[in-house]
């Protein structure tokens, strides 16, 4: 698709908009020129105990020991809840919609303010002190919501695990962090499925246990389905029983800016998981500023972030952000055609949703949905899509623009990272003109730069390895326990920057374009190659819904492309498809980069938050099925079974 289709910001939405292409500018100035004042000023968004007077920031040399605002002391709890209490109280602050869709919840400012101080105290009557580890294991309820901000309202750190997790990777981060309490459910349900938590929480503790590793003191069990469980007396405590019986008030921590907020795990190119480490105020803040421009938030909106809390989007977008910001969150508990197709959207019309936020792996999914399931929703309370997690192909972003927001409502495409805490590149709505498949321009502060490699920057337009040239409130400050991990990773490979494992192109309008990771851009016969380029050129093709690229060894090409492709409702598959689809890409990109192996599959391994595991693809088409690393992310991991299978055949 051409880089000069482009979708203007519409004249009604500039001028209603916070930040229009005038304000943005001079933020974006602003910010380069005079980086300190800028960031004091963004740092009067939040309510502090002692303001600061220094932002900070840090260099990307040496250690790369990054510091802001570390004069400055505050606690967030009290940033998403405690001050909208004088003007918000009785107005919802977290919907829940079940699975069920007869099951839904609606928790004002003052009830949610009420159960994360009840769970505090109960926290603190079992020994929790500033500075622990707690560790949540739990689906998506407001049960979820409240450790959380219950953890950071005493100053524990929260490490949240998404309810995917198997047994071996709710250990491995129980372990690595070192958390002494858990909290999990007896069940969770997803597509008309139960998830025995509890049951798998109990084999990752005895697995602990026999590793003498056995540092959980105690689990809080949250009744989500009402199923039996088995309760270890002294250690397995009922959740509602504690909490209704703690008192109702709780007087915050008083945190330092620099004191730690989350860990958060995820996985890296060598598949060991790493404990990714948020501070207070900086994390805080940078959800809360790009939560409000990127989306435009307004009083009043009702936000639906699909993430789970188990990833960074979910902290982030779900949580922090729009909380901060005195919004409505929505937490849903179900999956986006269960049990009918159409379930998103009927949600969004139940629950006047003015922002939604997704990845495009669901929204090519939703594609292959039967339209009328769309088509008999309305959803005119939407103003803002945005998406998240991989580069949109243009396929996906204009049947999002124009069958899901009904070309009203632009598409935020929105690259950022588990590392950097929040949205780094984004088109702002009443600001930046939208191209189809590019995240466009980086938001104020955020100074990107494309590095060749030779390790020089390149300028105009180019294409390279993207990195960031100076620190943002949002930066991780290391790896939980391998500070000499964080700074190999992000700071070794060009020195002085810090180096975001993506590849990226700049056009001549100075939009960014991802292009995937760099173990994802595939050299063949000195053609480099993105794979999210050939998943568009697949895209394009109106057999396929979805797909995914990866690189593996050529004898003579030195790379050949394997694509893993996921065919639409009704085009089964017939003889010869595969060699089609291959002779297509090679007529959209070009016959260097038609794939010379083809396999279609009815799904790929992906995480719960959608993102593709192209390193176990890659691994699959290699035949290195010993080797897969952490698998245990995997929102269904019986899909590497499968597909090993069928290559074998």
């Amino acid at each position: 698709m051409s880089d000069d289709m482009i979708f203007h910001v519409k004249p009604a939405l500039a001028a209603s908009a916070h930040v229009n292409a005038s304000r943005a500018g001079l933020m974006g100035n602003h910010a380069l020129n005079d980086p300190e004042p800028f960031w004091l000023e963004q740092a009067r968004r939040l309510d502090w105990e002692r303001a600061p007077q220094l932002a900070g920031g840090g260099g990307f040399g040496g250690d790369t020991r990054v510091s802001w605002f570390a004069d400055g002391t505050l606690n967030a709890s009290v940033n998403c809840l405690d001050r909208h209490l004088a003007d918000r109280a009785a107005e919802t602050a977290l919907i829940w919609q079940g699975e069920d869709e007869d099951a839904s919840r609606r928790v004002s400012f003052r009830e949610l303010h009420e159960d994360v101080c009840r769970l505090a105290n109960v926290l603190k009557s079992l020994g929790i002190e500033r500075g622990d580890r707690v560790a949540t294991y739990l689906p998506m309820v407001v049960e979820g919501v409240v450790a959380m901000l219950a953890c950071a309202r005493i100053g524990a750190v929260h490490v949240v695990m998404f309810a995917g997790l198997a047994a071996p990777g709710i250990a491995g981060r129980l372990r690595d962090s070192g958390a002494v309490l858990l909290i999990t459910a007896d069940e969770g349900r997803r597509g008309g499925k139960r998830l025995p938590l509890k049951a798998a929480a109990d084999m990752a503790l005895a697995e602990l246990e026999a590793d003498g590793a056995g540092q959980v003191r105690s689990v809080l069990v949250v009744a989500v389905t009402g199923s039996a469980v088995p309760m270890r007396p002294g250690r397995d405590r009922d959740y509602a029983a504690l909490v209704r019986s703690a008192d109702r008030a709780c007087a915050p921590e008083v945190m330092a800016a620099e004191d730690p907020l989350l860990i958060l795990y995820t996985s890296g190119s060598t598949g060991a998981p790493k404990g990714v480490l948020h501070t207070t105020a900086g994390y805080l803040l940078w959800a809360s500023l790009t939560q409000a421009i990127v989306f435009d938030h307004r009083p009043g909106d009702v936000f639906w972030c699909t993430a789970d809390l188990g990833w960074v989007t979910g902290h982030s977008y779900v949580v922090y952000g729009p909380l901060a910001n005195g919004g409505t969150t929505l937490l849903f508990e179900g999956t986006p055609s269960w049990p009918s197709p159409g379930r998103w959207w009927r949600e969004i019309d139940r629950h006047q949703v003015s922002g939604f936020y997704t990845a495009p792996t669901a929204i090519r999914s939703l594609m292959r949905d039967d339209p009328s399931a769309l088509d008999a929703t309305s959803r005119q309370s939407l103003r803002v899509l945005g998406s998240v997690g991989e580069p949109i192909n243009p396929e996906a972003w204009l049947w999002y623009y124009g069958r899901v927001g009904g070309g009203r409502c632009p598409v935020v495409d929105t690259w950022w990272q588990t590392e950097t805490g929040g949205i780094m590149i984004a088109p702002l709505p009443g600001a930046v003109a939208q191209k189809p498949g590019s995240a466009t321009r980086p938001l104020p502060g955020v100074c990107p730069v494309l590095v060749g490699g030779d390790g020089q920057p390149l300028e105009g337009e180019a294409e390279g390895h993207l990195c960031l040239e100076r620190s943002w409130p949002g930066q991780a400050r290391t790896i939980w326990g391998d500070h000499d991990r964080y700074v190999q990773t992000y700071f070794s490979t060009y020195p002085g920057y810090y180096f975001s494992g993506d590849g990226a192109r700049r056009d001549a309008d100075g939009y960014y374009w991802i292009t995937g990771r760099v173990d994802d851009v595939i050299n063949v016969s000195g053609h480099r190659i993105g794979s999210a380029e050939v998943e568009a050129a697949f895209g394009s093709h109106d057999a396929v819904a979805e797909s995914a690229v990866v690189g593996i060894p050529h004898d003579i090409k030195g790379q050949s492309l394997a694509a893993f492709v996921i065919l639409k409702a009704g085009a089964a598959g017939r003889p010869g498809l595969e060699a089609e689809l291959a002779r297509h890409v090679g007529q959209e990109l070009g016959r260097y980069a038609a794939p010379d192996l083809v396999v279609l599959t009815d799904d790929l391994p992906k995480t719960r938050s959608g993102k593709i595991m192209r390193r176990i693809l890659r691994k699959i088409a290699t035949g290195e099925h010993d080797e897969l690393g952490d698998v245990s992310t995997l929102a269904d991991p019986t899909v590497v079974g499968a597909l090993i299978e069928k290559l074998r055949r």
